[in-house]
């Protein structure tokens, strides 16, 4: 009898185990999303003193699936197109068809890329972000191809998303909504581009 109670406890700790060692199921981000938040940000010719006339403004649509912890931080996904050109007479976000292409032509859409700047290596241009809880698990993806079409129903956009990352996945998604655009042309003026507008999406979430 001791030797079969033994047996017993052998297994119901064998058996509890296995049960707390059962991995976490991994959240699943979307590869064609619905954005439910946007917001554009007009800079004007940010890039004049290197001989570029053409306006830049900067895109930002935030997943529905997007969710804020209670320390006030955010986890989901979000996109970040941060060098859109528009026509020198543009300053909103013109209803066009943008290409992914490094040209700087009117409306085209800066390609993700690294660049090393005062040995820090900083990701800038179009850019898909997945951020976990446990941040060494977020995942940022370079956009290296593809098109984003932007037109509008009424007062809101339309923004349909065709897109690729530079290890090949297809990263779609649509946006139907009103978008916020603000001129921040008057904080850079005609500067060099300053690595702080490359390191860090800033989530403008007070009343999200």
């Amino acid at each position: 009898m001791k030797n079969l109670n033994i047996l017993y406890i052998f297994i119901a700790i064998l058996l509890f185990s296995c049960n707390g060692s059962e991995p976490n199921s991994p959240y699943v981000y979307e590869s064609n999303p619905y954005y439910s938040y946007g917001f554009a940000e007009f800079y004007g010719a940010y890039y004049k003193n290197s001989g570029i006339e053409n306006n830049v403004i900067s895109l930002s649509l935030y997943s529905d699936t997007l969710k804020k912890t209670d320390d006030g931080s955010w986890y989901g996904q979000y996109l970040y197109l941060e060098d859109v050109f528009v026509a020198p007479s543009d300053t909103l976000l013109t209803l066009k068809i943008y290409t992914i292409s490094n040209s700087k032509e009117p409306y085209t859409i800066v390609p993700g890329t690294l660049d090393t700047i005062d040995n820090e290596v900083y990701t800038y241009g179009a850019r898909i972000s997945y951020i976990e809880q446990n941040t060494a698990k977020s995942v940022l993806k370079r956009i290296t191809e593809g098109t984003i079409t932007v037109s509008k129903v009424g007062f809101k956009y339309f923004i349909n998303c065709d897109l690729k990352t530079s290890d090949d996945m297809e990263l779609k998604g649509t946006f139907i909504n009103v978008l916020i655009q603000t001129d921040e042309s008057f904080k850079t003026g005609d500067i060099v581009p300053q690595k702080s507008r490359r390191h860090k999406l800033k989530m403008p979430f007070q009343n999200f």
